[in-house]
């Protein structure tokens, strides 16, 4: 496959579709044998039949193999990628919803898609009974999601000020260290987030997520997500999030807490569902059944 540039095409040449072949436009090319010259001209631009979307995420990949676009990068705007690669916006969404299934790229809440920080899968390894956990973790990520974003709205409304300066000093203190990602546990900040729950002044809060700490907590390091090259920049992004979810708290601004918690918690939870991607885990209605008696059969006994 290559792209067809205004001069190496012959006059009047035309794709299947019936479209002028234009500079920059994905087409995969089948040469005829020299029946004569004028037929042979006529079909050196034959147009293979295979998805666009499927085209344009094989560039997107080659791209990221190739380290144009590094771990941690923004992919272009996707009207950046319609006009790259001339195709449409319906294209460019099918391409990038490919890749993201693939755990090759990952959404961060209110910024756009990235390029995947983890390390490639043949470079580190998860045991096989972490990986039957990671539908549950996953479960458990989402439930965890819509109880901490209430929680941190209510926080921001009830705190006491030495609360509130509590929760900060404890961001500062967890925020400041950098340690190699295959040493920490990826959800390191969890005492960050009961401190906020328990400033919310409701008992079962922050009893139910002081509950799940030992499900959550233990079972992925940090480097499962994150190489060690990009560990500063995650790190830093990490506090940035951490840090207004504070300054909501602290302005007792319920709203902007909420809001906060929630993109902080949802980038989170898509690392963790591209790590289940690129593992090959599918989180099914078997898999969600099992992660619910895990979790709520403790509670029974």
């Amino acid at each position: 496959m290559r792209r067809v540039g205004a001069k190496s095409a012959c006059p009047g040449a035309l794709l299947r579709s019936g479209r002028m072949a234009k500079p920059g436009m994905l087409v995969e090319l089948i040469v005829t044998p020299r029946l004569d010259r004028a037929r042979a001209e006529r079909a050196k631009i034959m147009t293979k039949r295979k998805p666009l979307s499927s085209l344009v995420a094989e560039r997107l990949a080659e791209k990221i193999v190739s380290g144009v676009l590094r771990p941690g990068a923004q992919l272009p705007t996707e009207a950046e990628l319609c006009k790259e690669y001339d195709v449409s916006r319906t294209v460019v969404r099918e391409a990038v919803a490919r890749l993201r299934s693939e755990g090759i790229i990952v959404p961060q809440q209110g910024r756009g898609m990235f390029v995947s920080e983890a390390p490639s899968p043949r470079s580190f390894s998860i045991s096989d009974e972490a990986l039957k956990t990671l539908p549950e973790t996953i479960a458990l990520l989402e439930l965890r999601l819509s109880v901490e974003v209430e929680a941190a709205g209510l926080c921001a409304e009830r705190r006491t000020d030495d609360e509130a300066q509590a929760i900060r000093v404890l961001m500062e203190q967890t925020d400041a260290r950098h340690d190699d990602p295959a040493a920490v546990q990826i959800h390191y900040d969890y005492d960050f987030h009961l401190a906020i729950a328990k400033a919310t002044r409701n008992d079962l809060i922050y009893g139910f997520l002081s509950y799940l700490r030992p499900m959550i907590v233990p079972r992925f390091q940090l480097g499962h997500i994150v190489s060690r090259e990009l560990k500063e920049a995650y790190y830093a992004r990490i506090h940035t999030e951490h840090d207004t979810i504070v300054r909501a708290v602290e302005r007792k601004i319920g709203t902007e807490a909420r809001k906060a918690m929630r993109e902080h918690l949802a980038n989170s939870l898509e690392r963790v569902r591209a790590l289940g991607l690129a593992s090959g885990i599918d989180k099914s209605d078997a898999v969600q059944k099992l992660a619910f008696e895990s979790v709520f059969g403790r509670l029974t006994q």
